[in-house]
Order: C-alpha cells, then sequence, then structure tokens
C-alpha cells in the first residue's frame, strides 16, 4: 500500500516539476527586438569621426547587437535614407533603457549636428 502512494505522490510531483519547467523555458523564449535606425547624414566625416565610435560603444553597453549598418541602401518603395542601422535587443525594456540614458542624451547632440535620425522599434516573431 505504501509503495503504491509512494508511486503516486512522485507521478504527481513529476507532472508539476514538468510543467513548472515548460513555464519558465516559455517565458525565456521572448522574441528580440530589433532596432532600425534611417539616418539621413549631411557631413560624412564628422559624423563617423565624432559620433559614430561612441554611439556605438553606447549600444554595446547596453546590450545591443549590430546586425547591419550601411550606407549602400536600396530603396523598393519611398525615398531612401543615406544609411540604414539595425541593431537586435534582448528586450524592449533593454531599448527604451539606452534611449533615455542621459549618456545617449548627450552624444546625439553631437549626432544630431551631422545627421537626422529616424529610430524605430519592433518586436520580433516568436520562433
Amino acid at each position: 500500500m505504501r509503495t503504491q502512494y509512494a508511486i503516486a505522490l512522485a507521478v504527481i510531483a513529476g507532472f508539476g516539476l514538468g510543467a513548472a519547467s515548460i513555464h519558465t523555458l516559455h517565458a525565456q523564449a521572448k522574441p528580440p527586438v530589433f532596432v532600425v535606425a534611417e539616418i539621413n547624414v549631411s557631413n560624412p566625416e564628422a559624423y563617423a569621426k565624432e559620433y559614430v565610435p561612441k554611439a556605438q560603444a553606447l549600444i554595446k553597453k547596453h546590450g545591443g547587437k549590430f546586425l547591419a549598418a550601411s550606407n549602400n541602401v536600396v530603396a523598393f518603395e519611398g525615398a531612401p535614407a543615406k544609411r540604414i542601422a539595425i541593431q537586435q535587443w534582448e528586450s524592449m525594456e533593454k531599448v527604451k533603457a539606452w534611449q533615455n540614458s542621459a549618456e545617449l542624451k548627450e552624444n546625439r547632440k553631437i549626432g544630431n549636428k551631422y545627421a537626422k535620425f529616424r529610430i524605430l522599434a519592433v518586436e520580433g516573431m516568436p520562433q
């Protein structure tokens, strides 16, 4: 009789642990967030020298990862930006923390002298 109770209790405990593990794994599988920056640069030399190194360091510091950045932009509809940069982030919260950081706002003062920015963030699709 004790053996039956022990087996039943073990099955119930195993089911509970399995359900908790699946829930935890599902919660960790959040899709990434992608940031797309359209940048119309008016002074490429100054932009590359004074703004870009600091901007890239801040993105990395805050957890962003560069996927693409190029002046070679092909537009299929509408007018192309002179430069496009695409980043990947772990969450929208991290993107917002980066965008609201004092360091970014200070560096953007430099960037705004040499370029006009349009920055968009979009959550990726679950895989």
